[in-house]
């Protein structure tokens, strides 16, 4: 069973507010600064770097053979 409170019968209002405040602190510390880019991916890494390889055609012929199943299945 649980007892049922709203915000204003909460009596840790000091406890909770440190908590808050300690965890504003930690984000602001761990906040990257401007011009990092979030994705911590290295420049010099990713050079020469395709998004698409060489095999992306096959995704299209599964992607048929799903659709083509789909209206079989649905016809049947």
């Amino acid at each position: 069973m649980g007892v049922m409170m709203s915000k204003t019968e909460d009596d840790n209002v000091e406890l909770t507010e440190k908590i808050n405040a300690d965890l504003r602190a930690k984000m602001e510390q761990t906040q990257l600064p401007d011009g990092i880019d979030p994705d911590f991916a290295d420049a010099e890494y990713l050079e020469g770097y395709e998004k698409k390889s060489k095999f992306s055609w096959i995704w299209f012929v599964l992607v048929a053979l799903a659709l083509a199943s789909l209206v079989f299945i649905i016809i049947l």
